[in-house]
């Protein structure tokens, strides 16, 4: 079984779900106690959070890629940066390591065309939403990604921060964004993209009028796979 190194923290309540997710799995398929072998460092989410506000990415991509060296050191196999938003900085993480950071965005965006989506809504935080990274990578895949309106983006970045990131999932907050994929739905979305590592708490992929793409529980995945690849070659031959 390989390491799975997680760049967590941020917020460590969807860490807490990466961390049960890619367990979880690892025992599914393997049974009896098995369990994934992970490394995790947590980052204190509060001095990200300031970097992304002053617009400072350079600086926290330097911040995470020497996280990322540091898993790889310690016997890290692949990394996962638990976090959508952070993405923007996967370049800088990758070419810190050796070894592959698996990227939540391609993944969802193979997700999305196994199942036959080409036009999805993404919910993320305004940074993700608004910043050309994720776009244009779906964009390479040949997806054509929504989003909200100024009001929605509005919504859902201070849904993420003020309200999932601490914990909190409130009813009023879930009506709300169900209306906003109600108007995408209406607009052409043929899906909908949890395109941040913390909207699962708050919605159900499931449960939406439109098909649902949770990029965490893909995500998760994605890593299991990879942990897991020697061993399901070894039993298939």
């Amino acid at each position: 079984m390989k390491t799975i190194g997680l760049i967590g923290g941020m917020s460590f309540e969807s860490t807490t779900i990466y961390y049960q997710m890619i367990n979880e799995a690892v025992r599914e398929r393997l049974g009896g106690l098995h369990s994934a072998e992970i490394l995790i460092h947590s980052v204190n989410f509060e001095s990200i959070v300031a970097l992304q506000k002053a617009g400072r990415w350079d600086a926290a991509g330097a911040r995470l890629a020497g996280v990322a060296a540091g898993l790889e050191t310690a016997g890290a196999d692949c990394i996962l940066i638990c976090t959508n938003t952070m993405h923007l900085v996967s370049e800088a993480v990758q070419a810190a390591v050796k070894g592959p950071v698996i990227h939540i965005v391609d993944e969802t965006a193979r997700a999305l065309k196994a199942a036959g989506r080409q036009r999805p809504l993404l919910l993320a935080t305004r940074y993700t939403m608004e910043h050309g990274f994720y776009t244009e990578r779906m964009k390479a895949h040949g997806l054509d990604v929504m989003v909200p309106d100024a009001d929605g983006r509005t919504l859902m970045h201070d849904v993420i921060f003020g309200e999932l990131c601490q914990g909190k999932v409130h009813d009023l907050s879930r009506d709300r964004v169900m209306k906003v994929i109600e108007t995408a739905r209406a607009q052409g979305a043929d899906s909908v993209i949890l395109g941040c590592t913390e909207i699962c708490l708050l919605l159900d992929p499931d449960a939406l009028p439109l098909p649902g793409f949770d990029s965490t529980a893909i995500h998760a995945a994605a890593a299991v796979d990879f942990a897991l690849a020697d061993i399901a070659q070894h039993r298939a031959a």
